[in-house]
């Protein structure tokens, strides 16, 4: 009982090693810390301009960039990114939203780039994307939150009402974030071998216990003459009473 006792402790205390070198707390870079709210994606921050309540939003191409202050407006490298504004919009906006774009249309290349200037990527335009009749300095982006989809338009005369600030995550000041879950598993994993451990004691002392008493309380027949002995003391007492 003993030995199988020692076994299950030292199985217990391999699993809680593994689990430890498994669950590692991971590094997780930071999103700016303004007082705004920012929300992370991958490795990205993202603030959503709420506005004022039960108010008609109406942001021009500068203001949008305005109220970024200093970080760029919504850059959408791949289709998750551009899914992940779609689901979070009805978060922060009621009902559809245009969402400005933090692309223009660069004259040298006769193409559109980012004011971030990472490549292009990716992009989702209209069904039946024609080149625009906007002037080229003056085709800007905007995101339709309904359907995902992105159209040209005016970057001096129109509004939208949905402005998205962007930027990556801190990874230089990344710091060591502990799981919540790690802890509760360790902790739950060094009472089990504690109780385990506990149990083996007391069936082990509880073992020696009983062999202890049961030799104490050992049967010990009485004593008794053999008959070998017996027969020479009664030849000894008729050889005593002969004349």
């Amino acid at each position: 009982m003993e030995s199988q006792g020692k076994k299950h402790l030292s199985r217990s205390l391999f699993c809680v090693f593994v689990l430890c070198t498994q669950l590692q707390p991971s590094l997780t870079g930071d999103c700016p810390g303004d007082g705004r709210t920012w929300v992370p994606f991958r490795d990205r921050c993202y603030h959503f301009v709420h506005g004022d309540e039960d108010k008609i939003k109406s942001y021009t191409f500068e203001r949008a960039k305005t109220l970024c202050q200093g970080f760029e407006l919504l850059t959408i490298q791949s289709a998750e990114e551009n899914d992940f504004v779609i689901k979070y919009s009805p978060k922060v906006w009621k009902g559809s939203v245009n969402v400005w774009l933090g692309m223009y249309y660069d004259t040298n290349s006769d193409d559109m780039k980012w004011y971030s200037e990472d490549p292009v990527k990716f992009t989702n335009w209209e069904d039946s994307y024609s080149p625009s009749d906007l002037a080229p300095i003056d085709r800007c982006v905007a995101l339709h939150s309904d359907t995902g989809k992105w159209e040209n338009v005016s970057c001096m005369d129109d509004v939208e009402n949905g402005v998205v600030c962007e930027t990556a995550q801190d990874a230089e000041e990344a710091k060591q974030k502990p799981s919540a879950l790690l802890s509760a598993l360790v902790i739950l994993s060094v009472v089990a071998i504690m109780g385990v451990s506990v149990v083996i004691w007391f069936l082990h002392q509880k073992h020696n216990l009983g062999s202890t008493i049961f030799t104490a309380f050992e049967y010990h027949p009485p004593f008794r003459v053999l008959d070998t002995d017996r027969s020479c003391l009664v030849e000894a007492e008729e050889t005593d009473s002969v004349p």
